[in-house]
């Protein structure tokens, strides 16, 4: 009997480790060009009346979207910024509804006035889930990891 309660507790432990799917975690990155792009985007958008909701630094892999997903209210204006690896030659946000339907696409490319930067608002119909992916692809096919940060603002006041 303990032989067969060993077997059992062996397969299944076989059995949950072969099916187990890898989580992917997010890790934060440290690009100070990309840190003292979005201060200054933070301190522009607050003097509009815009407050911080989520932001995040986040290490990406070229032409790998990085889906964030976050809870938007009905009729409040919020403002998304991505900032994207200065060395990419192509920066793309969209967002989606709760339906997956695409109701934001941004796409910038390197030599644009602010190519690495993309900065859109939005108000949300309904309030419900949305996810942001952005993505980028590097002009050094050799540079896979590169760093992005992330911003979601409200309308407060002002």
């Amino acid at each position: 009997m303990k032989k067969s309660v060993y077997i059992l507790s062996l397969l299944l432990f076989i059995g949950s480790t072969t099916f187990s799917q890898e989580v992917i975690r997010q890790q934060p990155c440290n690009d100070s060009t990309i840190l003292h792009q979005a201060d200054s985007m933070k301190k522009g958008l607050e003097a509009m009346g815009f407050t911080v909701v989520r932001e995040a630094s986040m290490t990406m892999e070229s032409e790998y979207e990085m889906p964030v997903i976050v809870q938007l209210q009905e009729n409040a204006i919020y403002h998304v910024v991505f900032i994207g690896d200065y060395t990419s030659k192509l920066y793309e946000v969209r967002m989606y509804d709760w339906e997956e339907k695409m109701v934001v696409y941004q796409k910038k490319m390197w030599g644009d006035v602010d190519g690495n930067i993309i900065s859109f608002s939005y108000v949300p119909k309904f309030t419900e889930f949305h996810m942001i992916k952005p993505v980028q692809v590097n002009k050094n096919k050799k540079k896979k990891k590169l760093c992005g940060y992330i911003m979601l603002l409200q309308k407060t006041g002002k």
